[in-house]
């Protein structure tokens, strides 16, 4: 029979990003512009206005599939700092921000093996904060529905428990433990589509994680597009839009925008730029790669006539259809 009183088992020591779902809505309703409006700009203009030092950034996916490397390595470019990221899926553009100077704080869901970051934690230029991909996404779903944490039975059993923020509780109703995880409202988030309109609708086809959830609990939105098509495909097929315009703020053309992932349907990932990335284990070789990939070019377009090629893109689009052939 439930007692009626909450008793706590234990909890994470970890630091949180925490904004009272009350603020959340003050600022959606103060501060978000929902009109109509025509919102492409260059990634340049869209990282300037939206992302802003000591910022909480979120990203749908990773590198290697539909990642927004396009807008990552602008933020790089731009020098911003004191970056809290949230990492569902995080392979290589975490490594990069933390080399980049940008980012200090990282909530992990999977990190993969990336011996730089590691390395970097051990120094203490980094703070790992261990959850899940599904925790994770939790806090993203609690933020979306504009409440203070959500109860599951991710993490339960497990020492994540111990360096994350989680609150193991004993259920009232139940009286078995269950883990209360706090919302997550990002400041702004990156996302990368296959298809947008001017004004933010987006699509998404294949895989995704939270696409819609990272949006509806950012307080700014920055879709990055393989395609910007007319706004009247979107009204005829309104169940294939993922994400809304109303939740949008700024949308970038960007062609390759998840290079060196892929992007289902359109690109497979560069494996041979990949090794270039999972060689990086030393700040001289990290730099080195930063100025090669990231300083040395002023825009993703510059990024891909001078550093990748249209033989290696066309190799990645034959690879895609050949793929898709198959399917």
């Amino acid at each position: 029979m439930a007692s009626g009183m909450i008793e706590i088992l234990d909890r994470g020591k970890a630091e949180i990003h925490f904004v009272s779902p009350d603020d959340f809505r003050e600022f959606v309703k103060n501060k978000k512009n929902r009109g109509l409006r025509n919102k492409l700009m260059e990634e340049k203009e869209a990282v300037k206005k939206f992302v802003s030092n000591g910022d909480y950034i979120a990203y749908d996916f990773s590198s290697l599939t539909r990642g927004p490397q396009s807008l990552l390595r602008e933020i790089i470019r731009q020098e911003k700092r004191r970056l809290w990221v949230c990492a569902k899926f995080t392979l290589y553009e975490s490594a990069l921000l933390v080399g980049g100077g940008c980012a200090d704080k990282i909530d992990v869901g999977f990190i993969g093996w990336i011996p730089y970051l590691l390395g970097e934690a051990e120094k203490g230029r980094v703070k790992l904060y261990e959850w899940s991909n599904g925790s994770l996404t939790y806090r993203l779903l609690a933020g979306a529905m504009g409440i203070p944490f959500i109860p599951a039975r991710d993490l339960l059993g497990t020492d994540i428990i111990k360096h994350s923020g989680t609150i193991i509780i004993k259920d009232p109703f139940s009286e078995i433990p269950v883990a209360l995880l706090p919302a997550l409202n990002p400041d702004v988030s990156i996302i990368h589509v296959q298809e947008a309109d001017i004004y933010g609708n987006a699509r998404v086809y294949g895989p995704t994680v939270a696409t819609l959830e990272t949006a509806m609990a950012s307080k700014k939105v920055i879709i990055s597009a393989e395609r910007i098509i007319e706004t009247i495909e979107f009204r005829k097929n309104p169940n294939m839009t993922i994400i809304p315009y109303y939740l949008v703020d700024a949308v970038v053309h960007a062609p390759f925008g998840a290079y060196p992932g892929g992007t289902q349907g359109y690109y497979e990932m560069d494996a041979e730029h990949y090794l270039k990335l999972t060689s990086i284990t030393t700040e001289d070789e990290m730099q080195k790669y930063l100025e090669d990939y990231v300083y040395s070019v002023d825009s993703h377009e510059e990024f891909l006539d001078k550093r990748v090629g249209i033989s290696k893109l066309n190799e990645l689009v034959r690879k895609a259809e050949i793929l898709e052939g198959f399917r």
